[in-house]
């Protein structure tokens, strides 16, 4: 008679080496990787607007695009880590982290100087 062993739950992330990964993990990786690249187009569709004739959308839209960039350049490689880990690839956790940095270095730019350095243009103390 076979014993009835109880081995980890395949939905839970803790996959057996000899079974494939779950496909639905890599999907969720592979749609943020394309959100997170589609972040600089998001940003730059006003301008594009406004050069190809449109002024009116970099007026009514340009603070909703640029927003909706900013949030797709951060939210992404922070959900993509948190799938990453939860998924078990390396690989992916390291892509993810590098698109962190790579987000964070103009988002930090933006941040000082056009948010903290904006409330004192002439360079005194505030």
């Amino acid at each position: 008679m076979p014993s009835l062993r109880v081995g980890p739950d395949p939905r839970s992330g803790d996959v057996p080496p000899d079974r494939p990964k779950p496909a639905g993990v890599d999907r969720v990786i592979t749609a943020l990787s394309y959100w997170w690249a589609a972040s600089p187009l998001i940003l730059l569709t006003p301008v594009i607007a406004f050069a190809m004739g449109f002024p009116e959308v970099r007026e009514e839209f340009g603070r909703a695009f640029g927003a909706a960039a900013l949030g797709s350049a951060v939210v992404a490689p922070a959900a993509g880590s948190v799938v990453a880990l939860i998924g078990h690839r390396r690989q992916a956790r390291r892509r993810f982290l590098v698109m962190g940095v790579v987000s964070g270095v103009p988002v930090l730019f933006f941040w000082v100087f056009g948010v903290l350095l904006a409330e004192c243009p002439d360079g005194r103390h505030c």
